[in-house]
Protein backbone atom coordinates (compact mmCIF):
# COMPACT_ATOMS: atom_id res chain seq x y z
CA UNK A 1 0.00 0.00 0.00
CA UNK A 2 1.03 3.30 -0.75
CA UNK A 3 0.63 6.02 1.88
CA UNK A 4 -0.11 9.64 0.27
CA UNK A 5 0.26 13.16 1.71
CA UNK A 6 -3.23 14.41 2.28
CA UNK A 7 -3.91 17.79 -0.17
CA UNK A 8 -3.32 20.49 2.42
CA UNK A 9 -0.07 19.00 3.67
CA UNK A 10 1.27 18.73 0.13
CA UNK A 11 -0.26 22.45 -0.79
CA UNK A 12 1.53 23.53 2.14
CA UNK A 13 4.95 22.39 1.31
CA UNK A 14 4.67 23.82 -2.15
CA UNK A 15 4.29 27.11 -0.86
CA UNK A 16 6.79 26.91 2.06
CA UNK A 17 4.44 27.49 4.83
CA UNK A 18 5.14 24.08 6.62
CA UNK A 19 8.77 25.01 7.06
CA UNK A 20 7.97 27.54 9.24
CA UNK A 21 7.41 25.17 12.26
CA UNK A 22 7.81 22.00 13.51
CA UNK A 23 6.10 19.12 11.31
CA UNK A 24 5.12 17.65 15.11
CA UNK A 25 3.12 21.07 15.98
CA UNK A 26 1.80 21.07 12.63
CA UNK A 27 0.32 17.78 13.56
CA UNK A 28 -0.70 18.47 16.91
CA UNK A 29 -2.31 21.58 15.52
CA UNK A 30 -4.53 19.19 13.33
CA UNK A 31 -5.32 16.73 15.83
CA UNK A 32 -6.56 20.04 18.77
CA UNK A 33 -8.86 21.21 15.91
CA UNK A 34 -10.18 17.64 15.05
CA UNK A 35 -10.83 17.51 19.08
CA UNK A 36 -12.59 20.99 19.38
CA UNK A 37 -15.44 19.42 16.87
CA UNK A 38 -18.93 18.15 18.43
CA UNK A 39 -18.56 14.58 18.97
CA UNK A 40 -20.60 12.38 16.59
CA UNK A 41 -24.25 10.96 16.63
CA UNK A 42 -26.11 9.36 14.38
CA UNK A 43 -28.95 12.49 14.07
CA UNK A 44 -26.56 15.00 13.45
CA UNK A 45 -25.14 13.34 10.87
CA UNK A 46 -28.36 11.95 8.95
CA UNK A 47 -29.59 15.76 8.90
CA UNK A 48 -26.60 17.08 6.85
CA UNK A 49 -26.90 14.21 4.47
CA UNK A 50 -28.88 16.01 1.38
CA UNK A 51 -30.32 14.68 -1.49
CA UNK A 52 -29.29 17.21 -3.63
CA UNK A 53 -25.85 16.79 -2.79
CA UNK A 54 -26.34 12.75 -3.79
CA UNK A 55 -28.01 14.03 -7.08
CA UNK A 56 -25.14 16.20 -8.16
CA UNK A 57 -22.69 13.88 -7.53
CA UNK A 58 -25.03 11.33 -9.71
CA UNK A 59 -24.37 13.77 -12.68
CA UNK A 60 -20.82 14.08 -11.98
CA UNK A 61 -20.24 10.44 -11.96
CA UNK A 62 -22.13 9.90 -15.10
CA UNK A 63 -19.88 12.50 -17.02
CA UNK A 64 -16.67 10.61 -15.81
CA UNK A 65 -18.74 7.41 -17.48
CA UNK A 66 -18.54 9.42 -20.79
CA UNK A 67 -15.02 9.60 -20.95
CA UNK A 68 -14.87 5.85 -21.98
CA UNK A 69 -16.89 6.99 -25.13
CA UNK A 70 -13.92 7.09 -27.71
CA UNK A 71 -13.02 3.46 -26.57
CA UNK A 72 -16.25 1.59 -25.97
CA UNK A 73 -19.39 3.41 -28.00
CA UNK A 74 -20.93 4.21 -24.81
CA UNK A 75 -20.17 5.70 -21.12
CA UNK A 76 -19.08 2.77 -19.28
CA UNK A 77 -16.61 3.03 -15.62
CA UNK A 78 -15.16 -1.00 -15.87
CA UNK A 79 -11.77 -0.96 -14.66
CA UNK A 80 -9.10 -0.16 -16.86
CA UNK A 81 -11.58 2.38 -19.15
CA UNK A 82 -10.91 6.39 -18.97
CA UNK A 83 -14.01 6.14 -16.98
CA UNK A 84 -12.65 4.07 -14.30
CA UNK A 85 -9.89 5.82 -14.15
CA UNK A 86 -11.48 8.93 -13.92
CA UNK A 87 -13.76 7.33 -10.96
CA UNK A 88 -10.67 6.69 -8.81
CA UNK A 89 -9.66 10.42 -9.60
CA UNK A 90 -12.64 11.94 -8.71
CA UNK A 91 -12.65 10.01 -5.17
CA UNK A 92 -9.29 10.65 -4.66
CA UNK A 93 -9.64 14.34 -5.46
CA UNK A 94 -12.65 14.73 -3.90
CA UNK A 95 -11.84 13.44 -0.32
CA UNK A 96 -8.19 15.65 -0.74
CA UNK A 97 -9.95 18.70 -0.65
CA UNK A 98 -11.76 17.92 2.40
CA UNK A 99 -8.24 19.07 4.65
CA UNK A 100 -6.38 17.32 7.11
CA UNK A 101 -9.57 15.00 8.20
CA UNK A 102 -8.29 11.87 6.54
CA UNK A 103 -5.40 10.21 5.51
CA UNK A 104 -5.80 8.66 2.36
CA UNK A 105 -3.86 6.24 0.85
CA UNK A 106 -3.81 4.06 -2.58
CA UNK A 107 -3.36 0.24 -3.25
CA UNK A 108 -2.40 -0.62 -6.66
CA UNK A 109 -3.18 -4.37 -7.73
CA UNK A 110 -2.95 -6.31 -10.58
CA UNK A 111 -6.59 -7.34 -11.81
CA UNK A 112 -8.21 -9.39 -14.65
CA UNK A 113 -11.00 -8.00 -16.80
CA UNK A 114 -12.55 -9.68 -19.84
CA UNK A 115 -14.76 -8.26 -22.32
CA UNK A 116 -17.21 -10.43 -24.70
CA UNK A 117 -18.14 -8.95 -27.86
CA UNK A 118 -20.20 -12.00 -29.88
CA UNK A 119 -21.53 -15.17 -29.13
CA UNK A 120 -23.26 -17.67 -30.76
CA UNK A 121 -24.37 -21.25 -30.10
CA UNK A 122 -25.82 -23.46 -32.25
CA UNK A 123 -26.44 -27.21 -30.93
CA UNK A 124 -28.00 -29.23 -34.05
CA UNK A 125 -30.18 -27.36 -36.20
CA UNK A 126 -31.41 -24.95 -33.01
CA UNK A 127 -30.16 -21.84 -30.84
CA UNK A 128 -30.54 -22.18 -27.68
CA UNK A 129 -32.49 -19.41 -26.39
CA UNK A 130 -30.88 -19.28 -22.87
CA UNK A 131 -27.66 -19.77 -24.19
CA UNK A 132 -25.06 -17.10 -22.63
CA UNK A 133 -21.04 -16.86 -23.09
CA UNK A 134 -19.36 -17.19 -19.28
CA UNK A 135 -17.58 -14.06 -18.09
CA UNK A 136 -14.16 -14.18 -18.45
CA UNK A 137 -14.63 -17.15 -21.00
CA UNK A 138 -11.61 -17.35 -23.78
CA UNK A 139 -12.84 -17.07 -27.56
CA UNK A 140 -13.24 -19.87 -29.74
CA UNK A 141 -10.04 -20.50 -31.80
CA UNK A 142 -9.24 -17.82 -33.92
CA UNK A 143 -11.94 -16.07 -32.42
CA UNK A 144 -14.24 -17.75 -35.59
CA UNK A 145 -16.48 -20.13 -35.39
CA UNK A 146 -15.75 -24.22 -34.54
CA UNK A 147 -17.66 -26.96 -35.69
CA UNK A 148 -17.91 -30.44 -33.35
CA UNK A 149 -20.10 -33.24 -32.45
CA UNK A 150 -22.15 -32.58 -28.80
CA UNK A 151 -20.67 -35.04 -26.36
CA UNK A 152 -22.69 -35.67 -22.62
CA UNK A 153 -20.33 -35.52 -19.94
CA UNK A 154 -20.62 -38.05 -17.24
CA UNK A 155 -21.07 -36.71 -13.44
CA UNK A 156 -20.92 -33.13 -13.03
CA UNK A 157 -17.71 -33.02 -15.21
CA UNK A 158 -15.06 -32.42 -12.61
CA UNK A 159 -13.03 -35.21 -12.82
CA UNK A 160 -10.77 -36.56 -15.68
CA UNK A 161 -12.57 -39.62 -15.79
CA UNK A 162 -15.94 -38.03 -16.75
CA UNK A 163 -14.81 -37.09 -20.15
CA UNK A 164 -15.57 -39.75 -22.63
CA UNK A 165 -12.74 -40.89 -25.00
CA UNK A 166 -14.49 -38.54 -28.29
CA UNK A 167 -14.13 -35.87 -26.23
CA UNK A 168 -11.52 -34.69 -28.57
CA UNK A 169 -12.84 -31.86 -31.17
CA UNK A 170 -16.49 -31.88 -29.56
CA UNK A 171 -18.68 -29.59 -27.50
CA UNK A 172 -18.68 -31.03 -24.42
CA UNK A 173 -22.39 -30.68 -22.27
CA UNK A 174 -21.50 -30.76 -18.82
CA UNK A 175 -24.01 -30.27 -15.72
CA UNK A 176 -23.69 -27.96 -12.93
CA UNK A 177 -22.72 -28.82 -9.53
CA UNK A 178 -19.84 -29.99 -7.22
CA UNK A 179 -16.92 -27.88 -8.65
CA UNK A 180 -16.64 -24.38 -10.08
CA UNK A 181 -17.60 -23.38 -13.91
CA UNK A 182 -13.99 -22.55 -14.58
CA UNK A 183 -13.02 -26.48 -13.44
CA UNK A 184 -15.43 -27.52 -15.72
CA UNK A 185 -14.12 -25.51 -18.43
CA UNK A 186 -10.46 -26.49 -17.95
CA UNK A 187 -11.31 -29.72 -17.46
CA UNK A 188 -12.90 -30.18 -21.07
CA UNK A 189 -10.34 -27.98 -21.87
CA UNK A 190 -7.77 -30.80 -21.07
CA UNK A 191 -9.99 -33.49 -22.62
CA UNK A 192 -9.90 -31.77 -25.81
CA UNK A 193 -12.63 -30.09 -26.31
CA UNK A 194 -13.37 -27.20 -28.60
CA UNK A 195 -15.99 -25.30 -26.40
CA UNK A 196 -17.88 -26.38 -23.39
CA UNK A 197 -21.22 -25.75 -22.24
CA UNK A 198 -22.71 -26.03 -19.17
CA UNK A 199 -26.36 -26.74 -18.35
CA UNK A 200 -28.23 -25.69 -15.15
CA UNK A 201 -29.21 -28.05 -12.26
CA UNK A 202 -32.30 -26.25 -10.97
CA UNK A 203 -34.61 -23.82 -13.10
CA UNK A 204 -33.36 -20.60 -14.53
CA UNK A 205 -31.13 -19.72 -17.07
CA UNK A 206 -27.03 -19.78 -15.92
CA UNK A 207 -24.94 -17.21 -15.85
CA UNK A 208 -21.69 -17.60 -14.56
CA UNK A 209 -17.90 -16.79 -14.53
CA UNK A 210 -14.93 -19.21 -14.99
CA UNK A 211 -12.67 -16.87 -12.72
CA UNK A 212 -9.19 -16.53 -12.84
CA UNK A 213 -8.18 -16.89 -16.05
CA UNK A 214 -6.18 -20.62 -16.86
CA UNK A 215 -4.66 -21.66 -20.43
CA UNK A 216 -7.02 -24.92 -19.93
CA UNK A 217 -9.93 -23.11 -20.19
CA UNK A 218 -12.39 -23.18 -23.67
CA UNK A 219 -14.70 -21.12 -24.74
CA UNK A 220 -17.36 -21.52 -22.39
CA UNK A 221 -21.82 -21.22 -22.47
CA UNK A 222 -24.31 -21.57 -19.86
CA UNK A 223 -27.56 -22.63 -20.92
CA UNK A 224 -31.04 -23.57 -19.01
CA UNK A 225 -32.01 -27.13 -17.86
CA UNK A 226 -35.01 -26.86 -20.36
CA UNK A 227 -33.12 -26.02 -22.89
CA UNK A 228 -30.53 -29.05 -22.27
CA UNK A 229 -32.85 -32.03 -21.68
CA UNK A 230 -34.28 -32.32 -25.05
CA UNK A 231 -30.28 -33.06 -25.97
CA UNK A 232 -29.48 -35.17 -23.36
CA UNK A 233 -32.52 -37.44 -24.28
CA UNK A 234 -30.88 -38.04 -27.68
CA UNK A 235 -27.45 -38.05 -26.57
CA UNK A 236 -28.79 -41.00 -24.58
CA UNK A 237 -30.47 -42.35 -27.54
CA UNK A 238 -27.13 -42.58 -29.22
CA UNK A 239 -28.09 -39.63 -32.12
CA UNK A 240 -25.22 -37.48 -33.01
CA UNK A 241 -25.67 -33.81 -32.72
CA UNK A 242 -23.72 -31.72 -34.67
CA UNK A 243 -23.14 -28.40 -33.35
CA UNK A 244 -20.86 -24.98 -33.78
CA UNK A 245 -19.72 -22.41 -30.76
CA UNK A 246 -18.51 -19.15 -31.29
CA UNK A 247 -16.87 -16.46 -28.88
CA UNK A 248 -15.39 -13.21 -30.04
CA UNK A 249 -13.78 -12.06 -26.15
CA UNK A 250 -11.16 -10.89 -24.70
CA UNK A 251 -9.17 -11.61 -21.31
CA UNK A 252 -6.39 -9.44 -20.00
CA UNK A 253 -4.47 -8.75 -17.10
CA UNK A 254 -4.96 -4.60 -15.77
CA UNK A 255 -3.54 -2.33 -13.31
CA UNK A 256 -6.00 -1.15 -11.14
CA UNK A 257 -6.33 0.79 -7.38
CA UNK A 258 -8.58 0.92 -3.92
CA UNK A 259 -8.85 4.32 -2.73
CA UNK A 260 -8.74 4.25 1.32
CA UNK A 261 -9.43 7.20 3.46
CA UNK A 262 -9.12 6.73 7.31
CA UNK A 263 -10.38 9.42 10.01
CA UNK A 264 -7.07 10.72 12.00
CA UNK A 265 -8.96 10.79 15.09
CA UNK A 266 -10.24 8.32 16.96
CA UNK A 267 -9.08 5.33 18.16
CA UNK A 268 -6.90 3.77 15.52
CA UNK A 269 -6.69 0.26 17.12
CA UNK A 270 -10.30 -0.44 16.75
CA UNK A 271 -12.07 1.15 13.42
CA UNK A 272 -15.39 1.00 12.33
CA UNK A 273 -14.85 0.06 8.26
CA UNK A 274 -17.41 0.55 5.13
CA UNK A 275 -16.65 -0.16 1.23
CA UNK A 276 -18.45 0.05 -1.90
CA UNK A 277 -17.14 -0.61 -5.39
CA UNK A 278 -16.11 2.12 -7.65
CA UNK A 279 -16.08 0.06 -11.03
CA UNK A 280 -19.14 -1.00 -13.55
CA UNK A 281 -19.72 -3.66 -15.90
CA UNK A 282 -18.51 -3.20 -19.63
CA UNK A 283 -22.52 -2.63 -20.63
CA UNK A 284 -22.53 0.74 -18.74
CA UNK A 285 -22.20 3.32 -16.62
CA UNK A 286 -23.22 1.62 -13.52
CA UNK A 287 -25.11 4.60 -11.43
CA UNK A 288 -26.59 2.66 -9.61
CA UNK A 289 -24.43 -0.22 -9.39
CA UNK A 290 -22.65 0.84 -7.41
CA UNK A 291 -22.45 4.88 -7.98
CA UNK A 292 -25.00 4.88 -5.54
CA UNK A 293 -22.60 3.72 -2.85
CA UNK A 294 -19.61 5.43 -4.37
CA UNK A 295 -21.44 8.62 -3.65
CA UNK A 296 -22.95 7.75 -0.53
CA UNK A 297 -19.75 7.14 1.04
CA UNK A 298 -18.88 10.02 -0.35
CA UNK A 299 -21.09 11.95 0.92
CA UNK A 300 -20.65 10.47 4.24
CA UNK A 301 -17.07 10.98 4.35
CA UNK A 302 -18.01 15.26 3.55
CA UNK A 303 -20.03 15.34 6.33
CA UNK A 304 -18.38 13.22 9.04
CA UNK A 305 -15.19 16.20 8.98
CA UNK A 306 -17.97 18.27 11.25
CA UNK A 307 -17.30 16.11 13.99
CA UNK A 308 -15.06 14.52 16.43
CA UNK A 309 -15.25 10.80 16.39
CA UNK A 310 -13.92 8.13 18.96
CA UNK A 311 -13.46 5.28 17.33
CA UNK A 312 -11.92 5.35 13.33
CA UNK A 313 -13.63 5.32 10.42
CA UNK A 314 -12.62 3.85 7.48
CA UNK A 315 -13.81 4.36 4.20
CA UNK A 316 -12.93 2.07 0.72
CA UNK A 317 -13.69 2.26 -2.69
CA UNK A 318 -12.82 -1.31 -4.11
CA UNK A 319 -12.17 -1.57 -7.78
CA UNK A 320 -12.43 -4.96 -9.45
CA UNK A 321 -15.50 -5.94 -7.85
CA UNK A 322 -17.94 -6.72 -11.06
CA UNK A 323 -14.75 -9.23 -11.95
CA UNK A 324 -15.12 -11.10 -8.84
CA UNK A 325 -14.33 -8.73 -5.79
CA UNK A 326 -10.66 -8.38 -7.00
CA UNK A 327 -9.92 -4.85 -4.93
CA UNK A 328 -11.48 -6.05 -1.93
CA UNK A 329 -10.35 -9.99 -2.02
CA UNK A 330 -6.54 -8.22 -2.23
CA UNK A 331 -6.68 -5.92 0.48
CA UNK A 332 -8.03 -7.98 3.01
CA UNK A 333 -5.17 -10.91 2.00
CA UNK A 334 -2.63 -8.03 2.21
CA UNK A 335 -3.52 -7.76 5.95
CA UNK A 336 -1.31 -8.76 9.01
CA UNK A 337 -3.12 -10.56 11.78
CA UNK A 338 -2.53 -7.33 13.45
CA UNK A 339 -4.05 -4.87 10.90
CA UNK A 340 -7.24 -7.85 10.58
CA UNK A 341 -7.81 -7.40 14.14
CA UNK A 342 -8.10 -3.25 14.09
CA UNK A 343 -11.30 -3.80 12.10
CA UNK A 344 -13.85 -4.29 14.36
CA UNK A 345 -16.57 -4.69 11.54
CA UNK A 346 -17.03 -4.42 7.79
CA UNK A 347 -20.11 -3.03 6.37
CA UNK A 348 -20.65 -3.15 2.40
CA UNK A 349 -22.88 -0.52 0.51
CA UNK A 350 -23.74 -2.14 -2.85
CA UNK A 351 -26.98 -0.68 -4.88
CA UNK A 352 -28.99 1.71 -2.79
CA UNK A 353 -31.18 3.13 -5.16
CA UNK A 354 -32.99 0.31 -7.34
CA UNK A 355 -36.09 2.02 -9.14
CA UNK A 356 -38.62 -1.22 -8.65
CA UNK A 357 -36.63 -1.17 -4.96
CA UNK A 358 -36.77 -3.62 -1.84
CA UNK A 359 -35.28 -2.28 1.55
CA UNK A 360 -32.78 -5.41 1.93
CA UNK A 361 -30.59 -6.32 4.62
CA UNK A 362 -28.31 -8.87 4.33
CA UNK A 363 -29.01 -12.01 6.61
CA UNK A 364 -25.72 -12.19 8.23
CA UNK A 365 -26.26 -14.63 11.20
CA UNK A 366 -23.58 -15.57 13.58
CA UNK A 367 -23.63 -19.13 13.45
CA UNK A 368 -22.33 -19.15 10.21
CA UNK A 369 -20.21 -15.69 10.22
CA UNK A 370 -18.15 -14.14 12.34
CA UNK A 371 -19.60 -13.25 15.57
CA UNK A 372 -20.87 -9.53 15.83
CA UNK A 373 -22.64 -9.85 11.91
CA UNK A 374 -25.58 -10.41 13.18
CA UNK A 375 -25.97 -7.65 16.01
CA UNK A 376 -24.86 -5.22 12.95
CA UNK A 377 -28.27 -6.96 10.98
CA UNK A 378 -29.90 -6.05 13.84
CA UNK A 379 -29.04 -2.42 14.08
CA UNK A 380 -30.22 -1.81 10.58
CA UNK A 381 -33.48 -3.91 11.03
CA UNK A 382 -34.31 -1.84 14.46
CA UNK A 383 -33.09 1.55 12.50
CA UNK A 384 -36.44 0.32 9.76
CA UNK A 385 -38.49 -0.66 12.80
CA UNK A 386 -38.05 2.87 14.60
CA UNK A 387 -38.64 4.71 11.02
CA UNK A 388 -41.72 2.57 10.18
CA UNK A 389 -39.77 0.87 7.42
CA UNK A 390 -40.48 -2.94 5.99
CA UNK A 391 -37.62 -4.54 5.08
CA UNK A 392 -36.68 -8.03 3.99
CA UNK A 393 -33.47 -10.04 4.57
CA UNK A 394 -31.56 -11.37 1.53
CA UNK A 395 -29.05 -14.08 1.51
CA UNK A 396 -25.83 -13.37 2.88
CA UNK A 397 -23.70 -15.67 -0.27
CA UNK A 398 -20.63 -13.81 -1.10
CA UNK A 399 -22.49 -11.96 -3.63
CA UNK A 400 -20.36 -8.84 -2.84
CA UNK A 401 -17.22 -7.25 -1.26
CA UNK A 402 -17.76 -8.26 2.41
CA UNK A 403 -16.75 -11.96 1.48
CA UNK A 404 -13.37 -11.34 2.29
CA UNK A 405 -13.86 -9.85 5.51
CA UNK A 406 -16.12 -12.41 6.84
CA UNK A 407 -13.89 -15.13 5.65
CA UNK A 408 -11.13 -13.54 7.47
CA UNK A 409 -12.76 -13.60 11.06
CA UNK A 410 -14.06 -9.93 10.62
CA UNK A 411 -18.09 -9.58 11.49
CA UNK A 412 -19.92 -7.89 8.22
CA UNK A 413 -22.78 -6.84 6.96
CA UNK A 414 -24.68 -4.34 4.57
CA UNK A 415 -27.78 -3.09 2.99
CA UNK A 416 -29.30 -2.69 -1.02
CA UNK A 417 -32.41 -2.06 -2.22
CA UNK A 418 -32.13 -5.22 -4.85
CA UNK A 419 -30.38 -5.82 -8.34
CA UNK A 420 -31.80 -8.88 -11.34
CA UNK A 421 -33.78 -10.62 -8.52
CA UNK A 422 -37.94 -10.65 -9.44
CA UNK A 423 -40.13 -8.47 -7.04
CA UNK A 424 -43.01 -10.71 -5.55
CA UNK A 425 -46.21 -9.82 -4.51
CA UNK A 426 -45.43 -9.50 -1.28
CA UNK A 427 -42.83 -6.82 -1.41
CA UNK A 428 -45.11 -4.77 -3.57
CA UNK A 429 -47.64 -4.51 -0.40
CA UNK A 430 -44.60 -3.67 1.59
CA UNK A 431 -42.71 -1.47 -0.80
CA UNK A 432 -45.27 -0.18 -4.00
CA UNK A 433 -43.57 -1.01 -7.30
CA UNK A 434 -44.30 -3.89 -9.91
CA UNK A 435 -44.63 -7.19 -9.20
CA UNK A 436 -43.10 -10.01 -11.49
CA UNK A 437 -40.27 -7.17 -12.63
CA UNK A 438 -36.47 -6.69 -11.58
CA UNK A 439 -35.86 -4.99 -8.44
CA UNK A 440 -33.04 -3.00 -10.96
CA UNK A 441 -34.94 -3.45 -14.51
CA UNK A 442 -31.25 -1.65 -15.68
CA UNK A 443 -28.92 -4.27 -13.50
CA UNK A 444 -25.82 -4.57 -15.22
CA UNK A 445 -26.93 -2.56 -18.40
CA UNK A 446 -26.68 0.60 -20.80
CA UNK A 447 -29.83 2.36 -19.09
CA UNK A 448 -28.02 1.76 -15.35
CA UNK A 449 -27.81 5.91 -15.74
CA UNK A 450 -28.78 8.67 -14.05
CA UNK A 451 -32.83 8.37 -14.86
CA UNK A 452 -32.82 4.74 -13.00
CA UNK A 453 -32.36 6.04 -9.59
CA UNK A 454 -35.15 6.25 -7.20
CA UNK A 455 -34.25 8.89 -4.64
CA UNK A 456 -37.07 8.42 -2.58
CA UNK A 457 -35.60 4.98 -1.96
CA UNK A 458 -32.30 5.65 -1.04
CA UNK A 459 -31.87 5.24 2.32
CA UNK A 460 -28.42 6.15 3.84
CA UNK A 461 -25.44 4.40 6.14
CA UNK A 462 -25.19 7.44 8.42
CA UNK A 463 -26.43 5.86 11.29
CA UNK A 464 -24.72 2.87 11.19
CA UNK A 465 -21.33 4.85 11.16
CA UNK A 466 -22.18 7.45 13.79
CA UNK A 467 -23.24 4.36 15.80
CA UNK A 468 -20.16 2.65 15.86
CA UNK A 469 -17.79 5.98 16.01
CA UNK A 470 -19.15 6.62 18.72
CA UNK A 471 -19.14 4.24 20.27
CA UNK A 472 -18.39 -0.12 20.32
CA UNK A 473 -20.22 -0.46 23.97
CA UNK A 474 -21.78 -4.65 23.92
CA UNK A 475 -20.50 -5.06 20.39
CA UNK A 476 -18.26 -7.80 20.54
CA UNK A 477 -14.54 -7.62 20.77
CA UNK A 478 -12.37 -9.02 18.31
CA UNK A 479 -9.73 -11.73 19.57
CA UNK A 480 -8.80 -14.15 16.81
CA UNK A 481 -8.75 -13.63 12.64
CA UNK A 482 -10.53 -17.25 12.93
CA UNK A 483 -14.25 -17.50 12.00
CA UNK A 484 -16.94 -19.96 12.29
CA UNK A 485 -18.13 -20.38 8.34
CA UNK A 486 -20.53 -22.45 6.38
CA UNK A 487 -18.78 -25.43 5.40
CA UNK A 488 -19.65 -25.37 2.11
CA UNK A 489 -18.52 -23.06 0.12
CA UNK A 490 -20.79 -19.88 -1.59
CA UNK A 491 -22.14 -20.61 -4.83
CA UNK A 492 -21.01 -16.67 -5.50
CA UNK A 493 -18.02 -14.77 -5.39
CA UNK A 494 -19.40 -11.40 -6.39
CA UNK A 495 -21.99 -10.31 -8.74
CA UNK A 496 -21.70 -13.81 -10.71
CA UNK A 497 -22.42 -17.72 -10.45
CA UNK A 498 -18.76 -19.07 -9.78
CA UNK A 499 -20.45 -22.88 -9.22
Amino acid sequence: MIRLLPFVALSALASGSVLQQPLQNVVADSQALINSKPLISSEALQDLIKTENLRERSKELYKIAELSLDEYNHPTRVIGSPGHLGTVDYIYSTIAKLGDYYEISNQTFPAVMGNIFEYRLVLGNHVPQSAMAMSLTPPTKDKEPVFGPLVLVANEGCDESDYPKNTTGSIALIKRGVCAFGDKSAAAGKAGAIAAVVYNNSPGSLSGTLGEPSKDHVATFGISNQDAQPYIRELQAGKIINSSAYIDSVVSKVGTTNIIAQTKGGDQENCVMLGGHSDSVAEGPGINDDGTGTMTLLEVATQLVNFKVNNCVRFAWWAGEEEGLLGSDYYVSQLSEEENLKIRLFMDYDMLASPNYAYQVYDARDDVNPVGSEELRDLYTEWYEKHGENYTYIAFDGRSDYDAFIKNGIPGGGIATGAEGVKTKEEVDMFGGTAGQWYDPCYHQLCDDISNLNFEAWLLVAHSVATYAESFKGFPKRTSIMVTANEKGSLYHGPELVM
